[in-house]
Formats: C-alpha cells, sequence, structure tokens
C-alpha cells in the first residue's frame, strides 16, 4: 500500500502560493493537532473548517474532486525513456492508416469511426511502447480491453509492425470474402489478434474488473501465478454513462486490484454531442472514482499551458478553467483567438492582463492543441503512477481532443463521430502536419495510399524492438496447445441412471448433487469454477461452503454466525467459489474471465454459474453474445425454472421465455432435461466436448444452457435401448409407448405422439394415462431434451441441401414411422417447441406457457395455461378427432369432465 503519509506530487503544486510562509503555518498547525490530540481531532478540526469555509462561500473542490489541472506536476514527470521523435513518427503513421483504412473503404458504404482513435493514440502507443506486457514471456502478459471504436488505430499498428497487409485493410469490414477485419474486437472473428469484445459499451468496463479480480482468484487458488498480468481497459467518457461501466467500482476498491487500470478518454465528447455539455464530466468522474475509492490521476493539459499557469499568480486560472462547462471548452476548440480573448480571459480581470503577456498563436496552442492526452510524457508519467500504485485500482482521466490531427472539419465537431472520410485535400494538409514523406503522386485516381515506411524502416525496428522487450505482439490472443483433461470417473454420471426410487429430486437437486462428485474428482476437479449470484441456498448449494470455501482476498476475519453448524458460512482465501451478491451482470463477468482462461492465462477452467431462470437471459443476455464472441466454454444453469414451478413468486419471477432468447446465440446450446439422468449425460457430454476431444466438426467454443425446475419429482430409471444417450444429447427421443408403460391400449386404439420437455414431461405422462384409461387412446411419450438443437441440425440440413447434399433433419428421423399426430407441451411459450414444427412430417400442434406469469399454485398456474395433463388431454382428443380418430363429441365431453 501507498504510503498515505508520505508527502507526493500534488495537482497543488501547480497553484500559486502567494504566502508559502502562512501555508507552512497552516501545515504546522495541523500537524501540531496531530500529535498532541491524535489524528481523529485533526481530521475533525479540517472537516469542520472546510463546512465553515463552504458555508461563507468559499470557492473549494468538493472533497472529492480536485482542481482542473493536472495530477502530476509537470516538474515531478519522470523522464520517458525510448526516443520520442521515433515514437511521434510511429504514431503518425498509424495515424494515418486509420484514416486511410476507413475512408478507402467508405465507398463501399460499410463505415467505421476515424475521430476516436485519432483522439487516443498516444493512450494506446505509449502504452505499446512502454507498458503494455505481451503473451511471448514468462507469464500470461497483460489483458489489453480496447476502446470498440479505436479499433482501426491497433489494425494500423498491426499493418506496421507485418501482422496485416493492404488487403487486409482493403477489407475492413468486409469480412464475408475472407482475410477481412471485424469492425470492432471480435475475437470470434479474429482470433489471433483480439481478446475481449468491448463495443457493446460498458461491458468492457465490468469485464476488465472481474479479469482483474478473476487474476487474483487464480492466483490464491494456485492454479497459476498471474500476479504479474496487469489488466488496462480503454474507455470513453461518454460510454461511462453506461450503468454497468461503474456498477463494480466498489468491488475492485474493496478486494485492492491494483493490477487493474482504467484509461477513460475524455474528449468531451459522446456519439452527438458533449458528454456534459453544461457541467465537466472529468470532475464528474474524479468524485465518483474518487468516492468509490480509487486512485485517479488526471493528465488534461499539455507543457504549452505550464507558461499560463506561471502566470497565474493569483488563482484566477485555476478558477476559470474549474467553471467553464465542457461545451464551452469543445467551442473554444473551434474558434479564433480573439474570441478566446474575450469569452475566457475576458471574464477576469486578472485574466485579462494575463492574456495581455500571451500571442495569438500562444493561445492558439493551448485551446487548440495542447492537451495531456495528447503528450507522450504526461501519459508516460500518468501510467507510471497508475501501475505503481498499491493497495487499490487507479483510473487515469486523459484530456484529448476528438478528431485531433484530423482538420479543422473534425476537431470537436458534434458530428465527427458519423464521419468516416477525409477528403484528399484533407488528407495532404494531416500529412503536412504529421510529416510523413507521402507525395502528391501517391494520391493515384483520388484514392488516399496507404504509408509505410518499410520492414526494415528504423521505425519498424524500433516498434518490434520495444515490443520484444515487453513480450511480443499486443494485442494478441494465444491459444497454447493443453492436453485434453481426463474424463471424470463414469461412477459421477451413472448413479443416476437408476433413478431416485420413491424419492422425489427435483432436476436443480439433481444438478447439483452431480457437481458435488465432479469437483471431487483428482484430474479436473479443481478446475470447477461455481459462480452463484447469492442465491446458493436455494439452489441446495450451502453443504459446498465449508468444503469447497467461498473466495474472498481476505479470508474470514470473522466467526460465522453458524459456525456451529455442519454447512456454516466459510471464507477461505483459497476459496473455490464465487459468491457474488446480488449482481447477475458481475457473475456473468465472472462467467466470462473463468470460460475463457484457457486463451487468456493457458489454464482450461469449468465454470458454472447457476441462477434464476428469469434473471438469467433476460437480464445479462448481452453478456451472454459477449461470452460468445470471446469464444467461452462453460455450463450456464438457469435453476428454478419454468413459468408454472415457481409457486406464488409471480410475474416477474416466472420464466416462460428463456430459451427463445438463448436460441437467438449461436454458442449456446440450450437443453431442458426432464430427468436427473438427462441432465448428467447432457453434462458429461459438454465436459466432452468443450474440454476434452471434440467429434470431427464439433466447435468447442461452445457454453451449455440447461434448465433446471425446483420441483421434487420420482426421477425415473435411464431406459434401456439404443440411441437413448444420442437422443438426449441431440433433443429428442421416445421415453415409454403406450405399452412399455403398461396401459395395455385395445387393438387399433387411436394413437398420439406426446412431446415434452422439462418439467412438463410428467404433466404429459400424466395424461397419456388419463388418454389411455378413460378415452382409449394410445399416447407415446417423447423427451425433447433440446428444442433448439433439434431446430439447429434440421437448419443445417436444409443447408446442405442448398449445397445438393441430402441429409435428413434428427427429428425426422426421430419420429419417422410414428403413428398419429404430435402434440408437443412445454412449461414455456408455445414459441419454443414450435422451432421445429416445419420439419415434424405428422400433423403437428403446441401447448406452452404464453403471457405473463402470476402468483398462485402450480396447478392452478397450469391450468391457468392450459398446460396440465387435463388440458393436455382435450387438446390430444381434438387432434384425434380432426383427423375422424375419435368422436368430435369427445373434445367436449372432456372439456366439461375436467371443467376446463
Amino acid at each position: 500500500m501507498t504510503d498515505p503519509n508520505a508527502i507526493q506530487p500534488s495537482a497543488l503544486d501547480q497553484l500559486p502560493d502567494r504566502d508559502p510562509e502562512e501555508t507552512a503555518e497552516w501545515q504546522a498547525s495541523l500537524d501540531a493537532v496531530a500529535k498532541a490530540a491524535g489524528p481523529h481531532r485533526a481530521a475533525y478540526l479540517m472537516r469542520r473548517t472546510l463546512e465553515r469555509a463552504e458555508a461563507g462561500g468559499i470557492a473549494l473542490p468538493k472533497l472529492l474532486e480536485t482542481d482542473y489541472v493536472n495530477t502530476i506536476p509537470t516538474a515531478a514527470e519522470p523522464s520517458a525513456p525510448g526516443d520520442e521523435e521515433m515514437e511521434r513518427k510511429i504514431t503518425a503513421w498509424n495515424r494515418w492508416n486509420a484514416a486511410a483504412m476507413v475512408t478507402r473503404g467508405s465507398k463501399f458504404g460499410v463505415g467505421g469511426h476515424i475521430a476516436t482513435f485519432a483522439s487516443a493514440a498516444w493512450l494506446y502507443e505509449t502504452g505499446f511502447n512502454h507498458f503494455f506486457k505481451g503473451k511471448e514471456a514468462d507469464g500470461s502478459g497483460d489483458q489489453l480491453y480496447i476502446q470498440g471504436h479505436a479499433s482501426p488505430g491497433i489494425y494500423a499498428r498491426a499493418f506496421l509492425d507485418g501482422r496485416l497487409n493492404e488487403q487486409h485493410l482493403d477489407n475492413f469490414r468486409q469480412e464475408a470474402g475472407g482475410n477481412g477485419l471485424p469492425s470492432y474486437p471480435h475475437p470470434r472473428r479474429l482470433p489471433w489478434l483480439w481478446e475481449f469484445p468491448t463495443v457493446s459499451m460498458g461491458l468492457g468496463p465490468l469485464s476488465a474488473i472481474y479479469q482483474a479480480r478473476f487474476n487474483r482468484y487464480l492466483t490464491a487458488r494456485g492454479i497459476k501465478d498471474v500476479s504479474d498480468s496487469h489488466v488496462w481497459a480503454f474507455l470513453g467518457d461518454g460510454e461511462m454513462d453506461e450503468p454497468e461501466s461503474t456498477a463494480a467500482l466498489a468491488l475492485a476498491s474493496r478486494e485492492g486490484l491494483d493490477n487493474l487500470t482504467f484509461v477513460i478518454n475524455c474528449n468531451l465528447q459522446r456519439l452527438d454531442g458533449p458528454v456534459r455539455a453544461n457541467f465537466k464530466i472529468v470532475q464528474e468522474l474524479e468524485a465518483q472514482f474518487r468516492g468509490a475509492g480509487w486512485n485517479v490521476v488526471k493528465t488534461l493539459w499539455g507543457t504549452a499551458w505550464d507558461e499560463l499557469f506561471q502566470l497565474d499568480t493569483t488563482g484566477a486560472l485555476v478558477r476559470r478553467l474549474r467553471e467553464v462547462p465542457d461545451a464551452q471548452v469543445q467551442t473554444y476548440q473551434t474558434r479564433d483567438a480573439a474570441y478566446i480573448r474575450q469569452d475566457f480571459f475576458g471574464a477576469d480581470p486578472a485574466l485579462v492582463e494575463m492574456a495581455k503577456l500571451l500571442s495569438d498563436d500562444k493561445i492558439l496552442e493551448c485551446f487548440h492543441l495542447s492537451r495531456g492526452g495528447h503528450e507522450a510524457r504526461k501519459v508516460y508519467a500518468a501510467y507510471k503512477a497508475a501501475v505503481e500504485f498499491k493497495g487499490a485500482p487507479t483510473v487515469v482521466l486523459a484530456q484529448t481532443v476528438k478528431g485531433h490531427t484530423l482538420g479543422e472539419g473534425f476537431a470537436s465537431k458534434n458530428a465527427n463521430h458519423q464521419m468516416k472520410k477525409l477528403t484528399v485535400d484533407e488528407f495532404k494538409t494531416m500529412r503536412d502536419l504529421l510529416e510523413l514523406p507521402i507525395s502528391d503522386s501517391a494520391f493515384a485516381d483520388g484514392q488516399v495510399p496507404y504509408g509505410h515506411p518499410g520492414a526494415d524502416s528504423a521505425e519498424v525496428r524500433y516498434l518490434q524492438e520495444r515490443r520484444a522487450a515487453l513480450g511480443g505482439p499486443a494485442p494478441a490472443r494465444r491459444v497454447h496447445p493443453v492436453a485434453p483433461l481426463p474424463a471424470p470417473a463414469e461412477k459421477a454420471f451413472a448413479s443416476f441412471d437408476k433413478g431416485s426410487g420413491s424419492q422425489n429430486v427435483a432436476t436443480t437437486m439433481a444438478f447439483v448433487r452431480l457437481i458435488k462428485d465432479l469437483v471431487r474428482d483428482k484430474e479436473s476437479g479443481k478446475r470447477w469454477v461455481p459462480i452463484v449470484p447469492d442465491e446458493a441456498r436455494t439452489f441446495g448449494m450451502e453443504s459446498l461452503f465449508p468444503s469447497l470455501g467461498i473466495y474472498s482476498p481476505k479470508g474470514q476475519t470473522y466467526e460465522p454466525v453458524d459456525r456451529d453448524q455442519l454447512m456454516y458460512y466459510k471464507e477461505a482465501k483459497n476459496g473455490q467459489i464465487l459468491n457474488e451478491g446480488i449482481t447477475e451482470a458481475g457473475s456473468m463477468a465472472d462467467f466470462i474471465a473463468a470460460s475463457t482462461a484457457y486463451a487468456t492465462h493457458g489454464e482450461v477452467m469449468i465454470p458454472f454459474y447457476i441462477f434464476y431462470s428469469m434473471f438469467g437471459w433476460q437480464r445479462t443476455a448481452d453478456q451472454m453474445w459477449q461470452l460468445g464472441d470471446q469464444l467461452g466454454r462453460g455450463f450456464l444453469v438457469g435453476a428454478t425454472a419454468g413459468r408454472t414451478t415457481l409457486t406464488g413468486e409471480g410475474l416477474q419471477h416466472a420464466d416462460g421465455h428463456s430459451p427463445v432468447i438463448a436460441a437467438t446465440n449461436p454458442a449456446a446450446l440450450t437443453y431442458d432435461p426432464a430427468f436427473a439422468y438427462e441432465v448428467a449425460a447432457i453434462v458429461k457430454d459438454g465436459l466432452r466436448r468443450m474440454y476434452g476431444e471434440a467429434a470431427p466438426g464439433e466447435d468447442p467454443d461452445v457454453f451449455y444452457y440447461l434448465t433446471v425446475y425446483n420441483e421434487p419429482m420420482p426421477q425415473p430409471a435411464k431406459p434401456s435401448g439404443l440411441g437413448i444417450d444420442e437422443g438426449i444429447v441431440k433433443g429428442l427421443y421416445r421415453f415409454n409407448t403406450a405399452e412399455s408403460a403398461g396401459l395395455s391400449p385395445v387393438a387399433n386404439a387411436p394413437r398420439i405422439q406426446l412431446l415434452g420437455s422439462g418439467t412438463a414431461i410428467h404433466w404429459t405422462l400424466q395424461a397419456q394415462k388419463l388418454l389411455a384409461e378413460e378415452w382409449g387412446v394410445a399416447a407415446d411419450v417423447w423427451s425433447a431434451t433440446s428444442w433448439t438443437e433439434l431446430r439447429r441440425d434440421a437448419l443445417e440440413a436444409d443447408a446442405a441441401l442448398l449445397r445438393g447434399e441430402e441429409r435428413v433433419p434428427f427429428v425426422r428421423q426421430a419420429l419417422q414411422g410414428a403413428d398419429g399426430p404430435v402434440l408437443a407441451v412445454s412449461d414455456y411459450m408455445r414459441q419454443v417447441p414450435d422451432q421445429i414444427a416445419q420439419w415434424v412430417e405428422q400433423d403437428y400442434s403446441s401447448l406452452g406457457a404464453d403471457g405473463f406469469g402470476l402468483s398462485d399454485t402450480r396447478e392452478a398456474a397450469r391450468r391457468h395455461f392450459g398446460v396440465d395433463a387435463e388440458s393436455i388431454v382435450v387438446a390430444a382428443l381434438a387432434q384425434l378427432a380432426k383427423r375422424g380418430e375419435v368422436k368430435a363429441t369427445a373434445v367436449k365431453e372432456a372439456r366439461e369432465k375436467y371443467g376446463l
């Protein structure tokens, strides 16, 4: 921890002190009080003095803010190593190629962003040259969360160091033909370069915090020492409006994540205008981060401002900078010196006198160009302070100009986020400003050329030498070959095949029991990462507390209230469970970090995140999409699933649609198992596919979504016969027939196929019995473990047919020859089972729980939605009546008999 009593370089060092002797007396008085009466008395007096000042109208920054000046004074800035002129040339080439790439692509209408990287170029270049550790040295390197709209600048740097060529740049945002570059950081689209998807704003900062925390978790558990890894998150000031951006600031501070640095590019502009038109976003962010316990470093003004601060003997300049709103600062960027003299300096007589000492060129240099985020020395000082600070995370607030170096048509203009190209004349002006050796003749046919000094140029050699010294190229994603995890002992899965006998067991509890066995496995047990958002007891997981422990960097500094109980609440520095409190977003960020550790750190981890199903996909589906993009692997478990199983909870707890949302995610394998043995078979297959030996053509970079229920029911034994395991994994198998169920239908009885998923299978089995005993109808019951996987298989068959390949969808193969119509039943909305309708050759209909949930008993809710056993019987008879296989009057009789 940095010594709080040490005298550190301070923003106050830049402010004028008209009476240093008086200042020293005040400081000596404070020291004397602290020594004589103790620090608490000194703190009390300071607070009362500040209250007095505020009551008296004395203008002071808020307690959580400092003045609008740099945290690190110029005199305290360390000398940056390296060749600053060479780094300027490299940055100039990267600025040029980033703008050229987007401009050249604009003729195809594919879009792109120029202004963001133009403002942030030095924020990235300083890091690449001096701070960001690569993956080719010892350890895992640093983790870089790149601001999405700055991606052209990252591509430009990769082009300069030879990792990309001109063809790649010309295919920016044109991926369909191959050799294309995705618009933003998308690991799934460019997996050798990008590690972390960030352009869904707010998810980058949230994920960065939990990544830094997960790094500590890996080290504490002895999986891998990644204490040398540093997490860098590059963010926009407008992005900080997203709730997710600041949702976990307190966690980062509470756990002392000094392996984390946020770099916020404060160009004062969001997409359509100023971030805080009438206020100051830097000051707001400083207060927010300081209040959360972060170390804050402000890098606002460039060296051109040093002369102005030296002339400020009255403090008028600092006061004026504090009061001018951001939108006016943006206006100064576009106005001439006369306007600035009148509007800025004219507000105070002392500033009027100061302005008389300044030339127009000096004023324009300060207000148009000189920002802390545009100077390598300022940025280096901020980053060095960040990585050396111990005990808390650091945020660097770097002020820049959006569109810097792109010309007057771009800089600080409200529309610059939507401006996709520069004219040839604007490029030539930019070339002259950047001092690049590009001739006019290079602009053939009005096309802007890419610029490159040559593979053996001094610039490229310097860039590559700096990266080699830091551990290789960055950003970079590496998947090091690792041996497949050995499969857990078959006993863990086979124990569910015999069923539960007369004991009632919910599938949620079955899953938890399975996990208890798997985490004991000698080979892979330590790789499991249980994640739960403060609902462990709801899901019956409290027995894992004392055996696995809940991760806490402080361990357990208290005696738990339930210490005398068998399943007491146990926290430990090497705890295995991540119990996150009431935060589904934080838990998902945990899951993403754990699920991608195989690439980030070369360590295979098996996360499972169990949650109220209603509060999973509905609340954090954007993070599930991020997970798919980041190529994450693991098990998401939607517990207390379904619309009618959570008795009494009502509308906002009754999940009737999560499989619909999950079906939209190509990386999510969605299952709705009915029985414990199905849960075991699916988990077993998931471990094989994601962590063991994937079959040819199988993508291991997927994740499994299982819905499990809190309705205790007798668990049947696994049926015997061929193809059961295949059917469970592919999505459909016949659980029984009327005959195997012992219902002995009459000869030539009407027959129907009942397909049920999840808890609905139990109502389907009840309906099977009613149909046989009361209506003379034979029903076969099928377990549909995954409507979504059945649909995807059928879509692949359709695509194969377009290629001239004959392929029959699995759902059609499974149902081939089955007599009668098909009736599908689910505890979800009918859209879920209807996914397969067009590929079923038989007459098809469905029942589901459409609409909002409601508070009541399970039985009443199921009758309300028309999915209980009696409703299934009536629907089945209606299907058969249409076909003339039962009397039409039977439907009315059944409806009246069951009171529907």
